[in-house]
């Protein structure tokens, strides 16, 4: 088989290599474990691989060769329509483990099928029936189509836009109902949504800027550099997401109709007047609420969970939740965070605590990192911990 090994070629082919063991690590994890969302991370990284195969056999001489371009002329190779979809579904199916593409859903993946079929259809009918290109255009390899490519960035970027906005109501879901949101944020996945979306519009840039005679190499090279990055990118997210522990993300179970049932609550709350009977079963709740945490110590779980804290308290998430926001001023993450490094400052001066480190007390107070311990110590005492010793 053909190929010219060269930098163009070879560096494309290492992260093609990795990206492709990657997303056989995630398929066979997803189907031991019955993890959906390492499925979708699967079905991502191989199309992905997919994308980088045309630039990297194309360096190494596929394009100028025959068989080989017939080869990337009719086999379909990029099914950038289907990134999109693929991502903002693992988005929501990683924050909750019961989330399953079902019914209509399916209609997101209907234009990277029919792209699917159209060009299979018309390879086909080209290769035994008419025997040349004839529904095939030869002169431009149909996967890099101008309108193709367009219509795929514009797709990518709308369904990156849906997966950030999930995230951002998933953080604000986090740090309502647990006591461990800096634990469960994820931000390496944000970062690769920003990065990714700021690398999908790198193709119109770069055509763009090959108009130009100084930059009259990027029509040639640009997208060579383009692949490369965007192997780096998707290679990042497949480290971090393998990574990843589901065992914490379970406890949250993101629910968008919790959210905003919490919403509406607190803002139906702060548009009516006080109702006596309302106040006098809020102020209950306060009560024995601050009474649970000093008697029975709840704060010292790390994985406490708002819906936990309810059912103690023979209530629901959404009212115990107005409770902590109308009386406190604070979500619960703050809130129980706050009892953690009280805990922290009365435990320094114990004499059972003397031979045990900051981050020890720490821990046994709740925390479960020490960025979130110096993170909260700094936002409720404006110092760092050290000043206490």
């Amino acid at each position: 088989m053909l190929f010219q090994f060269n930098l163009y070629s070879c560096l494309p082919l290492i992260f093609f290599f990795h990206i492709v063991v990657y997303s056989l690590l995630f398929f066979i994890r997803g189907f031991k474990q019955e993890q959906y969302a390492d499925k979708l991370m699967g079905s991502f990284l191989f199309i992905a691989a997919l994308l980088i195969v045309p630039f990297m056999v194309g360096f190494a001489g596929w394009y100028d060769n025959q068989p080989y371009r017939d080869i990337l002329f009719f086999v379909p190779l990029v099914h950038s329509l289907a990134i999109g979809p693929l991502l903002y579904f693992y988005v929501k199916a990683i924050f909750n483990r019961e989330l399953k593409i079902t019914g209509w859903q399916w209609l997101h993946f209907a234009p990277a099928a029919l792209y699917l079929l159209v060009n299979t259809v018309f390879s086909l009918l080209d290769l035994f029936y008419f025997k040349t290109y004839h529904l095939t255009n030869e002169h431009e390899d149909p996967d890099f189509a101008t309108w193709y490519t367009y219509l795929s960035i514009a797709s990518i970027l709308i369904y990156l836009f849906l997966s950030i906005k999930h995230y951002q109501q998933y953080k604000r879901f986090a740090a309502i109902t647990t006591s461990f949101a800096d634990q469960v944020n994820l931000k390496w996945l944000l970062n690769f949504l920003y990065a990714f979306a700021l690398l999908s519009v790198m193709p119109i840039i770069n055509s763009i800027l090959s108009n130009f005679t100084f930059f009259e190499r990027l029509r040639y090279f640009g997208p060579w550099y383009y692949y490369v990055a965007f192997a780096v990118v998707v290679y990042y997210i497949a480290i971090h997401a393998y990574q990843l522990s589901s065992l914490s993300l379970n406890k949250v179970m993101f629910e968008p109709q919790l959210l905003q049932a919490i919403d509406e609550e607190i803002s139906e709350q702060n548009h009516k007047q006080s109702n006596g009977l309302a106040d006098e079963k809020l102020n209950h709740i306060k009560k024995e609420l601050a009474t649970l945490m000093e008697t029975q110590l709840l704060f010292e779980r790390p994985d406490l969970t708002l819906t936990e804290v309810a059912k103690k308290l023979n209530t629901n998430s959404v009212v115990l939740s107005k409770v902590v926001n109308q009386h406190f001023g604070l979500n619960f993450n703050d809130y129980i965070n706050q009892y953690r490094v009280s805990a922290v400052i009365k435990r320094i001066e114990l004499p059972q605590y003397k031979n045990q480190t900051l981050l020890a007390i720490a821990f046994d107070s709740g925390f479960n990192s020490k960025a979130t311990f110096n993170r909260a110590f700094k936002k409720f005492t404006n110092k760092n911990p050290k000043d206490f010793l």
